[in-house]
């Protein structure tokens, strides 16, 4: 049995929706997509806990909850299923550096602190230097001249004094103030 034209068009027509509704979805997914390019503007996105090389070095086996969650912070993640886990998790996405992302693991056995799982932590130092890469970029520097560029400019052209000008209109008579 042959289909008829409606039905032909119809599987078409939902043929050619469902494939550009995935490349819809394919592009977004992507940060070098389509649409990431003709974006004008992407706020900038901060997410969980800053963790340096110096608030791990704090970390030692033996501290309680208590100290660790003071040197390190609240953690992003305390899952009630691994209750001796806790997770610190760090994300930064801004235009014109490349995103960032730690991930900081801290076991305990009871109350105690057993480990820390801290690779590629940056120092403090570091850390700030990256935050402000983007901005010294963007920022105008003045312009100066040195003494020898002041020196080379020509002076400036003399103007001859002009005669200071007549008032013009009427002159005007004001009666007395309060007789």
């Amino acid at each position: 049995m042959p289909m008829s034209r409606s039905s032909l068009a119809a599987l078409l027509a939902a043929a050619g929706v469902a494939v550009l509704l995935s490349g819809c979805a394919s592009s977004r997914e992507s940060e070098d997509g389509f649409f990431s390019r003709i974006t004008p503007y992407r706020i900038e996105i901060v997410q969980g806990n800053v963790v340096t090389q110096e608030q791990a070095a704090r970390v030692r086996p033996g501290l309680t909850r208590a100290q660790v969650r003071d040197i390190l912070g609240t953690p992003l993640l305390a899952d009630p299923f691994h209750a001796d886990r806790w997770d610190y998790l760090f994300t930064l996405r801004r235009d014109g550096t490349p995103n960032q992302r730690r991930s900081v693991i801290v076991h305990f056995k009871g109350d105690a602190l057993t480990s820390i799982e801290a690779p590629d932590l940056p120092s403090e130092r570091e850390f700030v230097q990256s935050l402000s890469v983007s901005r010294a970029q963007v920022r105008p520097q003045p312009l100066e001249l040195s003494a020898e560029q002041v020196q080379a400019l020509p002076a400036p052209a003399r103007r001859e004094a002009l005669p200071p000008a007549a008032p013009a209109g009427p002159a005007r008579s004001y009666p007395p103030v309060g007789d």
